[in-house]
């Protein structure tokens, strides 16, 4: 459990190091228009979760097959290498193009929710999803910072050589620390269930609910990183502090994110999952609002502090909520989908914010206010209280 936490971490942090500054680095490869370098920086973005999604479920075999520490230790050596190539790049294709090659071979950070979740018992599985999410969203929030100072100082192609260092630092700690052999899915004295189906999987409780409020989620959390680095810069900041700025504002995001998802075991002893998912989806669409209404810092850094917490919570009490009604036979399959809900949130929010933020960048904030108040006053009206699963 610490090697997946710091390995998350560790990958997580040097991912945001530059991606965040992506729509710049498109910008010095000799794209000028804000709509195309909005859309390259959407296709990049969004190309790489989009193949990891379609490919998850044969690399989910090959795991059960091989075991999941190679498979890891897989994705991460394809980070070193791809992301220190980044760093030689001239040109806006050449991005896109190994963020596709990346796609073919990503999948670690999914993974490790999964394995958190089959790995904890039941009645710690909110505790042990919030643990590695928790990691994974404190790692962006210091590797825009680190990224936006490197960027000013070394400059943003010598950031993906940092970038590849960190994931190497993962593969190393991976490798020495992960021992495959602990696992506590499922209890010596658990019953058979037998062969569980992808049918069977849709057909728990609230389970479908939950795959589209996961993806909602991560369509909204995602949406922001085409778009936000220009949005600073069209409100008024200095083109020579739109890296600091915007680095400032996804840390807030990212760290406040973290808060979410570290007390939603918490809350989930205090209030239902219902209330949790809702009220979180709802905290999210105010900051979608509040963040497209002004362009002063501090109300944006607000705006991020609200976002950061909703997502990051409701996030986290959806994942329990649909692990809740999974019986350990059926770990893989369900968190498999879950998983693949995901991404493609993951993979389709850059492209469709990148689209429209070639048009209005104010856009994209509308939305996403849409998408999150849709979601809480589903949730909270169709959302039944949760049954365990066998």
């Amino acid at each position: 459990m610490y090697a997946v936490t710091a390995a998350s971490f560790l990958g997580y942090t040097g991912f945001t190091l530059v991606m965040p500054f992506l729509p710049l680095f498109i910008g010095q490869l000799g794209v000028t228009d804000v709509g195309r370098i909005a859309m390259w920086t959407g296709l990049s973005l969004g190309v790489t979760p989009g193949l990891t999604a379609l490919l998850a479920p044969a690399w989910g075999r090959l795991g059960d097959r091989y075991g999941r520490k190679i498979m890891v230790e897989r994705s991460m050596i394809s980070f070193v290498v791809l992301m220190a190539a980044m760093a030689f790049v001239t040109r806006a294709w050449h991005v896109l193009a190994l963020r596709a090659v990346q796609g073919l071979f990503a999948g670690y950070g999914s993974l490790s929710v999964a394995m958190a979740a089959e790995s904890a018992p039941r009645d710690r599985m909110p505790s042990a999803i919030g643990a590695v999410q928790t990691a994974q969203r404190i790692g962006p929030a210091v590797g825009p910072l680190i990224g936006g100072v490197l960027a000013g100082l070394a400059g943003l192609r010598r950031a993906f050589v940092a970038t590849a260092m960190f994931y190497a630092a993962g593969l190393v700690l991976v490798h020495l620390m992960y021992d495959e052999r602990a696992t506590h899915a499922q209890p010596a004295d658990a019953p058979e269930t037998g062969r569980v189906g992808l049918r069977n999987v849709l057909a728990f409780q609230n389970f479908i609910l939950m795959l589209g409020v996961i993806f909602g989620l991560q369509f909204v959390d995602r949406s922001f990183g085409p778009v936000l680095p220009l949005y600073v810069e069209q409100v008024g900041v200095t083109h020579a502090r739109v890296p600091l700025v915007s680095g400032a504002l996804f840390s807030i995001m990212a760290l406040t994110g973290a808060l979410g998802h570290h007390f939603c075991g918490k809350l989930l002893k205090r209030c239902s999952s219902r209330i949790v998912i809702s009220g979180g989806a709802a905290l999210a669409a105010a900051g979608s609002g509040l963040l497209g209404l002004s362009g002063h810092f501090w109300i944006m850094g607000a705006a991020a502090v609200l976002l950061g917490i909703g997502i990051g919570a409701a996030m986290t009490a959806s994942f329990s909520a649909a692990g809740s009604v999974i019986p350990p036979a059926a770990h893989g399959a369900g968190f498999g989908v879950l998983t693949s809900a995901s991404l493609v949130g993951m993979a389709s929010s850059p492209f469709v914010a990148g689209c429209l933020g070639g048009t209005s960048i104010r856009i994209v904030f509308a939305v996403d206010i849409a998408m999150m108040a849709l979601l809480a006053a589903v949730v909270y009206r169709t959302m039944t209280e949760t049954v365990p699963g066998p």
